[in-house]
């Protein structure tokens, strides 16, 4: 059994007090990055016609929970001191394998020829695929301690890849089953709420609560703090980074299937970007890049000032040249507005 001294210092190397203060300036970001995206949101109310309308509110979460959902998995991630750039080659390869494995077998062309598995056995062995992409990720970073930016950005290429080998680099849309688009299309409780929205804000409340209330959220932040520390301390380093890199890639495999679903296709190209939206909305929400710090609540509303930046700038009717140079300036205001008062506050 592992004993922790209360009277040890935090895994940063900070006094109880100074741990407190740590937690205080988590808050301190949420609030600042959540004051942010009202502030965009007005702001874009002004400029652009129609913009402050309910539907659209509305539709600034409803029409990006695929980036939110993968956020969830990167932030965890992140805290833990640990990228995962491999998340949109996730999203591709899942997507394709289900409708590949689904699709029948006697096909007019080899992109209608599928292998003909009933439709929840194509779902499963998607998000096998997936978790295989994630095991392998867990594999380079934790046993061969190779840096997990490179892994990740190599995993990205290799997933999308095979989707692009087993979709000839076009898309497979063919030969089937009636039931394939149900997932991605179902309403929610006689709403026009979605299942994969309803997914999202599931994935939300649980990360939430996880990431606050459970011993795996208190030692995700330890292992980012001081990875030294937790493992001297009896903490699994290894066995707990594996851990997050299975869910974030389990993430990843869910929202390619009910992308597919959605569409009713294997597309090698879906997702591509999705994992640097990921990553840049964790930090607009004030996610360390180096570690220990950070929250999901504060990804989310990181997700909303991108959103907002993203929808205005198309109702400004600016071209997506202006919209990715929009982002990369919203990313550098964001970071240094949260180092600025972060030093600010801590003087």
């Amino acid at each position: 059994m592992t004993i922790i001294d209360s009277s040890a210092p935090s895994p940063a190397g900070r006094t109880l007090t100074e741990r407190g203060r740590r937690i205080g300036d988590e808050t301190f970001i949420m609030l600042l990055v959540g004051g942010v995206a009202i502030g965009l949101f007005l702001i874009a109310s002004v400029l652009v016609p129609n913009f402050f309308q309910l539907l659209n509110m509305l539709n600034l979460v409803t029409n990006n929970w695929a980036v939110i959902s993968l956020g969830v998995g990167v932030t965890f991630l992140l805290v833990s001191g640990n990228f995962d750039l491999s998340v949109g080659g996730i999203v591709a390869l899942s997507g394709v394998l289900a409708v590949w494995f689904a699709q029948s077998a006697e096909g007019a062309n080899p992109l209608s020829t599928g292998l003909g598995f009933p439709y929840w056995l194509a779902v499963l062995g998607a998000l096998f695929g997936a978790l295989a992409i994630g095991a392998l990720n867990a594999l380079f970073v934790v046993r061969f301690s190779i840096p997990s930016i490179i892994v990740t950005l190599g995993t990205m290429m290799l997933a999308r890849g095979i989707a692009q080998v087993i979709t000839q680099g076009s898309q497979r849309n063919t030969n089937l089953p009636e039931n394939f688009g149900v997932l991605g299309n179902m309403t929610m409780f006689g709403t026009w709420v979605k299942l994969p929205v309803f997914l999202m804000a599931v994935l939300l409340v649980v990360a939430i609560f996880v990431e606050r209330k459970t011993v795996f959220g208190r030692l995700t932040f330890w292992i980012g703090s001081n990875p030294v520390a937790a493992n001297l301390s009896g903490i699994d380093n290894a066995r707990h980074i594996t851990y997050l890199y299975l869910f974030s890639s389990a993430v990843a495999g869910v929202v390619g299937i009910l992308l597919a679903s959605e569409f009713k296709s294997g597309f090698s190209n879906r997702g591509t970007l999705m994992e640097f939206d990921a990553l840049v909305i964790a930090l607009l929400g004030g996610v360390a890049i180096a570690g220990g710090f950070g929250s999901v609540v504060g990804m989310f509303f990181g997700a909303i000032v991108l959103a907002v930046v993203t929808s205005a700038a198309t109702g400004l009717v600016l071209s997506p040249d202006w919209q990715y140079i929009l982002k990369a300036i919203a990313v550098f205001l964001a970071i240094m507005t949260q180092t600025w008062a972060l030093a600010r506050r801590n003087r």
